[in-house]
């Protein structure tokens, strides 16, 4: 009755479609059934050994690798990026070298390689510095200087002169007066001369101020700084001092009665060294004109606090371990 059932259902049904793991198991267990017995199944005996070979064949089939080399590493990839882009007179055997200092062994074919499939050419000057590199670059053989003047609470006018370096607006207080004569002018460029302030400095920038008079420009000069003059009625031509000068202003001078010029000195002095010192900068990431470094990492448990200038100032650092 169940071989008829089964010989009815053949003609009515069509032959259902079988997954691998069943072709694999209907292979297998055609070993260990007689060949007389094989009706049974709902497949041809072809169709059996068939599958069979193939399941020999898939037993001695190993995974082969593909052909030609091995994938780039994609962290690798822009990392050659990278330093193409920031270093665009680098060519390919210079950034190889660079990558060997790091620990990094990498052919100079594949980097070539790599800066050609991203559009870069593997030669140097792929591009030239963009406005803002360029002006960075020229700002560091740059200073400035300027006065501002302050008020004491008995009207009297006192005079203060300060540098202010343009590529790290590290600032540098020459001195308050009350009479800036050319003696006092010329004595102020001397100090600059003996500090070794200028050093560093190819261009000297201040306004068309008579208080800057000739011997003050010839003793600059005299220590290889040319002077520059900013165009008449053009204040923002030297717009990294006059926003020094807000600066002062705003988180100092205009919160404090200053009573004379020792007063005053060592209020400015105070405020510099909060300046240089600890004061973030935007145009330096957020970092002050004198840090080494920017601390990162997570927060310190205890964070203190310093007071500068009577508490007008506040500092914060984390307390030692």
């Amino acid at each position: 009755m169940l071989r008829h059932q089964l010989a009815v259902l053949r003609r009515t049904v069509k032959r259902p479609p079988l997954r691998r793991c069943e072709r694999l198991l209907l292979a297998a267990a055609s070993r260990l059934l007689p060949r007389e017995r094989w009706w049974a199944f709902p497949v041809s005996p072809q169709t059996l050994l068939r599958w069979h070979r193939e399941l020999v064949a898939r037993k001695w089939t190993y995974r082969r690798r593909a052909a030609g080399r091995p994938p780039i590493d994609p962290k690798l990839r822009e990392l050659v990026l990278r330093l193409a882009r920031e270093n665009p007179r680098w060519g390919c055997v210079r950034i190889q070298g660079e990558l060997r200092k790091l620990g990094i062994g990498v052919g100079a074919t594949t980097i070539r390689s790599i800066l050609r499939g991203s559009g870069l050419g593997p030669a140097p000057r792929r591009s030239g510095p963009s406005w803002r590199e360029f002006l960075r670059t020229q700002a560091h053989s740059m200073a400035a200087c300027d006065f501002f003047t302050v008020e004491t609470a008995w009207l009297r006018t006192l005079y203060v002169l300060f540098f202010i370096e343009q590529g790290s607006r590290r600032v540098h207080l020459a001195g308050v007066t009350a009479h800036p004569d050319g003696i006092w002018m010329r004595q102020q460029a001397r100090n600059l001369a003996v500090e070794e302030q200028l050093a560093s400095v190819r261009f000297l920038l201040h306004d068309r101020d008579a208080k800057f008079s000739g011997p003050f420009d010839e003793l600059v000069c005299s220590e290889g700084v040319r002077v520059v003059r900013t165009p008449f009625r053009a204040p923002r031509a030297n717009a990294v001092a006059e926003r020094w000068v807000r600066t002062v202003r705003n988180e100092c001078l205009d919160h404090i009665l200053v009573f004379g010029r020792g007063h005053l000195e060592r209020v400015i002095r105070d405020y510099v060294t909060h300046y240089n010192a600890e004061r973030p900068h935007r145009s330096l990431e957020l970092v002050a004109p004198a840090a080494a470094h920017q601390a990162r990492g997570s927060p310190a448990s205890d964070i203190l606090r310093r007071d500068v200038l009577g508490g007008l100032l506040h500092e914060y650092y984390a307390a030692p371990a």
